[in-house]
This record gives C-alpha cells, structure tokens and sequence, in this order.
C-alpha cells in the first residue's frame, strides 16, 4: 500500500515588523526543504538573493539545522541537507503545531517564524496561499531597522511605487 500524500499548512511571520507581514500556505509534504525555501521565497516576496536556514530544536535552542551545506551556515546539532529532506520525512513523527525559524539573508538577518499548524491527506502537488497580508520589505533595505526609518522618512531610498499595505494573493505564482 502506497504512503498517502500530506500536505501541511504553514503560518509564516515575519518577526521585528509592525504591523505584522504574515501568510499562510498550504504546501505539499513531498518537497524539500530547498523546494519549501524556494515557496517561502515567492509568497513573502525576496528574490532568493541571500544565504538562508531552517532552525529547530527544542525550547529557545535552536540549533539544529536544514540549509544547503556552506561555510556560512553553523549548527551547533544537527545538520541536515535541505536538498535531500523532505517535509514529510522531518515531520513524520512530529506533534504538531510544530514551531521552527527561517532566516534569510544572514547580513541583514530577516527572521521568519514558521508554524506547521496541521497536516492533512491529499494527493495534489500545488502550493496553495491561503491567506496573507502587507507587502514583504524590500531586499537590501537594511533589516527591519533600515525598513523601519525608510517607512518613517529617515532614509530616502524606498521606490515611490512601494506600498508596505500592498499584498495582492492573486499575484503569487508558485
């Protein structure tokens, strides 16, 4: 008998901004966790520039690991690579909600919290955005900080056709 396919819902938000950047999705658990940056890439809007990891662990030790292997990345446990493990391999045995980081862009270290909320049988492939709101900051914008004093006025290098409001679901194509 074949393993059924799960798919997993995910809430993602993005920490240190007000008011908050938040999606949800709703993912396949046959991709990787190369395939799952690459989605995280497209529903919050970077442009998969930058260095990025997955943190897990137990309590606020976060030291286990799921990156592609670099120099860059540390673990300070477990290490394993986001091209060879898929959701549903690392989250077989998991009790959900499960809660672990992404951060993105180690300079200016943008800091997702991502929350497995449930699983569930399905046998489509597709990235569902289920919901959302506000616009990702630009890349190279300095970090939440540079972000915040763009938003205030105190640096002159946001595009006028930025909109931090803006999100259009509609738009996202996965």
């Amino acid at each position: 008998m074949a393993r059924s396919e799960m798919r997993y819902t995910v809430k993602i938000l993005l920490y240190e901004i007000e008011p908050i950047i938040w999606r949800t999705l709703s993912v396949p658990g046959s991709m990787t966790f190369a395939q799952f940056h690459e989605t995280l890439q497209t529903a919050m809007g970077w442009e998969n520039k930058e260095l990025h990891e997955f943190r897990y662990g137990r309590g606020k030790n976060l030291i286990d690991v799921i990156a592609t292997p670099h120099d860059d990345i540390i673990a300070g446990g477990k290490f394993d690579d986001e091209r060879e493990l898929t959701l549903n391999d690392f989250l077989a045995r998991k009790r959900l909600p499960m809660r672990m980081l992404y951060r993105y862009d180690f300079t200016e270290d943008w800091v997702h919290e991502l929350t497995i909320v449930s699983k569930e049988e399905n046998d489509g492939k597709e990235i569902i955005l289920l919901d959302g709101a506000r616009a990702c900051p630009p890349e190279d914008c300095g970090g939440a900080f540079g972000y915040k004093d763009a938003l205030e006025g105190n640096i002159e290098w946001m595009d006028d056709d930025y909109d931090p409001e803006k999100f259009d679901p509609k738009s996202m194509t996965f």
